[in-house]
């Protein structure tokens, strides 16, 4: 959803610059491109045992069903290689957000990248501050030094392109009933697998200059 300002707005429009200019630029495996956002989800449970499918008659799902409570699915992507992660996580806490970032230096097929561009929104736990709540000093800094953050702007969340991510994810693996955390994750864990063997880059093609004459209102001195 495309949720813009009604009005002149220079933060909106320099951190918008500022993520878009970001999306330009060419491939550096050195310092690539990053984006993260999260997902609330609500793990529901059957009260009822489906019916399978069988020749002639679809699955039959009752419409009733247990409230399990809710985790946060955290997701990166890659747009220029099409790499794609998720991982759902009971909250969403600073300390979580930081477990998530250590896994993306530490782990990921990027953990020998020197520096990574990480494009988020602006959410509380989203700063380096976090990193210190879950680890010593000394590995929260290495952690820290190897980040480039580039902020979303307000009110400009389809600027993440991490939200296609979660787009897709949503339609093609969780936009049905599953019962726990575990089951999600493994859920999950499959359709990366899948995805990522079709190499989907994202050609996004709004630009600075595109914006400049689009949103063009937004901006105080033109």
């Amino acid at each position: 959803m495309w949720c813009i300002p009604p009005e002149q707005n220079a933060d909106f429009v320099a951190k918008m610059e500022d993520v878009l200019d970001t999306y330009a630029l060419p491939y550096d495996e050195n310092c690539p491109v990053i984006c993260l956002d999260e997902k609330p989800y609500q793990l529901l449970g059957e009260r009822r045992e489906p019916i399978p499918m069988k020749a002639g008659s679809p699955e039959k799902i009752d419409n009733e069903y247990e409230r399990n409570g809710t985790c946060s699915i955290f997701v990166m992507c890659e747009p220029l290689k099409g790499w794609h992660h998720a991982n759902a996580r009971e909250r969403r806490t600073a300390v979580d957000f930081a477990h998530e970032i250590d896994w993306l230096l530490s782990e990921s097929p990027y953990k020998n990248a020197p520096k990574i561009k990480l494009v988020q929104d602006n959410l509380n736990t989203h700063t380096i501050s976090s990193l210190y709540k879950a680890f010593p000093a000394e590995k929260a800094r290495s952690l820290a030094k190897r980040l480039e953050i580039h902020f979303t702007p307000k009110h400009g969340s389809w600027l993440n392109i991490a939200e296609i991510s979660i787009s897709i994810l949503s339609k093609q693996c969780i936009d049905r009933r599953i019962p726990d955390i575990e089951n999600l994750n493994v859920e999950i864990a499959e359709w990366e697998i899948a995805y990522n063997s079709e190499i989907k880059s994202v050609n996004w093609q709004f630009t600075t200059a595109d914006a400049r004459i689009k949103l063009k209102k937004l901006y105080p001195i033109v």
